[in-house]
């Protein structure tokens, strides 16, 4: 199984060899590419596609992030990222960032 690294270094080279934006000015762009890719996943759950398309979706979200993450800091290292931010959610209470709720029934 590919590490954050790889992927991000296979969509690079994706992107080199098809000729899409690769500088950073792009990365607006490339953010919003995978905003508008999360919204296409979205659609394709909400109308009961078949999955493998959801997935194909979401697959897209990743790739533009992953391609947005290389040009915002090329010196990141994904992996260790991804696993100090798991970290700190883990340790994190349950259902943290949720509290609003309880104080928008507390008001209403």
């Amino acid at each position: 199984m590919p590490t954050l690294e790889e992927a991000k270094r296979k969509v690079e080279e994706l992107v080199v060899a098809k000729g899409f934006g690769n500088v950073p000015s792009e990365i607006p762009n490339k953010l919003l590419f995978a905003f508008i890719e999360l919204g296409e996943a979205g659609d394709s759950w909400k109308k009961g596609k078949p999955t493998a398309e959801t997935i194909e979706e979401l697959v897209d979200v990743i790739f533009y992030v992953l391609d947005a993450s290389r040009l915002i800091d090329p010196g990141a290292d994904l992996d260790s990222v991804f696993e100090a931010k798991l970290a700190k959610n883990h340790s994190r209470p349950h259902r943290y960032g949720e509290g609003f709720r309880d104080k928008l029934q507390q008001a209403g």
